[in-house]
């Protein structure tokens, strides 16, 4: 089922106060409301605003409002809201949140979550760009732009995440590698990968997996 939008608005961040967007938004119609912000900044206080006016009670969650900061600041008037962002349930990715929890317990002053929005994906730009520079025996940035698809997709030995070391070496010997890293990477072509993405919805005070697509 499909739905229309009803208004379309930017929103400043850092702002003290966001009335006047809520009350915009609201005069517009609909039922839902897409946050696109940050949980940490604007987004958090457009939700809070929507729900102290009555102006909406169902939020659209993407990418950046996804976290468990935001549903404990909001509390149990999230629940029942929805959304998505990049994520795979490969063993992959299952390895990250696993070396994540274990540098957050050596590390806790640093500490972050393995399946935070965009983290697995951070890893895995980051590992790209360093195997491509073993590949080209450079950093030029043109060269290693040649060698990105070679190190990321098949024919090679598949990469997990913390297999870095090992990938470096295989490639200084002249040996093909796969990386799969924690979000199965496939790259289909300059600059597009195959996206995968998680379902979310709010549920007993915390970020629940629907599904992924």
């Amino acid at each position: 089922a499909g739905g229309t939008v009803t208004v379309s608005a930017a929103h400043d961040e850092d702002k003290a106060d966001y009335s006047a967007e809520v009350g915009a938004l609201a005069s517009a119609g609909g039922e839902i409301l897409v946050v696109a912000g940050y949980a940490n900044g604007a987004g958090t206080q457009i939700i809070q605003g929507s729900l102290d006016a009555g102006a909406f009670d169902t939020f659209v969650l993407p990418d950046g409002m996804v976290g468990q900061d935001i549903v404990d600041t909001i509390g149990p008037d999230l629940t029942g809201s929805f959304g998505q962002y990049p994520g795979t349930d490969s063993k992959g990715a299952d390895m990250f949140v696993a070396m994540a929890l274990g540098a957050s317990l050596n590390n806790p002053v640093e500490a972050f979550g393995g399946s935070d929005a965009f983290a697995p994906e951070s890893y895995d730009a980051a590992a790209l760009i360093m195997l491509a520079m073993q590949a080209a025996g450079s950093t030029d940035s043109a060269a290693v732009k040649e060698h990105i698809m070679a190190v990321a997709n098949a024919p090679g030995e598949q990469i997990m995440p913390g297999e870095l070391g090992k990938a470096l070496d295989m490639i200084k010997a002249g040996k093909d590698i796969d990386y799969v890293g924690a979000t199965a990477v496939e790259l289909i072509g300059p600059g597009e990968s195959a996206g995968n993405y998680r379902e979310i919805e709010i549920k007993d005070g915390a970020v629940a997996t629907v599904a992924f697509r």
